[in-house]
């Protein structure tokens, strides 16, 4: 079918956009890997753009031999893991309840605005640390994950799709004698698989970057998780003395390329997470699930 010229006019200019778009993300990342590559002269004198000058791995090695960085990541790893874990099993069990109607669920309405007010009112920062730290958790990693393990925004979305499966299925699981729990976790979960990696992918990158709870509920740096570490370098604290770091070396790296560095290998884990999910993204799974 032949198109009309204010319909390629405007695929052009869609185009256009989303590859500017695409750019804007690409090339920091371009910079900041060009930075930690290059020698100590070139990041030093600014003459670094998209492609490194002096090629040099010296600030990934002493990177990787930082043990201050190491335990950090971990940190990150350990924070990320529980989040994401707890996060789901909260948003799913709720959202499945949520999804019921009142005449299966009575308080169903009351519950749901309650939650939905969480997400217009909040009590603050200083209650936050106050329950924090009379719940005995503060220099815990609970700490970082309990406070936000509930994201009503993630239960939100989830409670649509829930109520888009067909109640068809879940009225034939009741038939063969299976439970709530059954029915959620062989009926509901394996059709919402693209919702349930999308909102993973969410906890994952929000535990991931989360860095101003680690700086209020965390006294040691040791324990702090990588998103705060590097807020704390970015901010112009050197902390690389609490760690095990080769002073010699330090000597011919410039600090730039070292937070570059530092600042790449923390994106990697999300990178190398987000094509496994990506394909979830897209798929239907629903589509046919129930014959006419």
């Amino acid at each position: 079918m032949r198109r009309s010229f204010s319909y390629r006019v405007f695929s052009v200019a869609n185009h256009l956009f989303l590859v500017l778009i695409s750019l804007l993300c690409i090339l920091p990342l371009l910079h900041i890997l060009a930075v930690s590559l290059s020698s100590k002269a070139a990041a030093t004198a600014n003459i670094v753009k998209f492609w490194p000058v002096e090629l040099t791995f010296d600030a990934y090695r002493l990177t990787i031999e930082n043990s201050f960085f190491i335990g950090s990541l971990w940190n990150s790893i350990e924070r990320t893991v529980l989040g994401t874990l707890i996060s789901m099993v909260l948003c799913i069990t709720a959202a499945y309840a949520l999804s019921k109607e009142n005449r299966v669920f009575p308080g169903r309405t009351f519950y749901s605005w309650f939650f939905i007010f969480t997400m217009l009112f909040s009590a603050g920062l200083i209650p936050s640390y106050l329950v924090v730290t009379n719940l005995g958790i503060k220099n815990t990693i609970w700490a970082l994950v309990l406070p936000g393990a509930v994201s009503v925004y993630n239960m939100v979305l989830m409670l649509n799709f829930f109520r888009g499966i067909p109640k068809d299925l879940e009225e034939a699981a009741f038939m063969d004698g299976a439970g709530h729990f059954v029915t959620l976790w062989k009926v509901y979960l394996p059709l919402s698989m693209p919702s349930v990696a999308t909102l993973s992918l969410f906890s994952m990158v929000g535990n991931w970057n989360a860095w101003f709870d680690g700086l209020i509920y965390l006294n040691n740096a040791q324990d702090y998780p990588l998103a705060t570490l590097l807020q704390q370098l970015t901010a112009g604290i050197d902390m690389s003395t609490s760690s095990a770091v080769n002073a010699d070396a330090l000597k011919n790296i410039a600090q730039r390329t070292v937070k570059a560095a530092q600042i790449f290998l923390s994106m990697i884990p999300i990178l190398i997470v987000y094509p496994f999910l990506q394909r979830y993204f897209v798929q239907g799974m629903t589509l046919g699930s129930v014959k006419e």
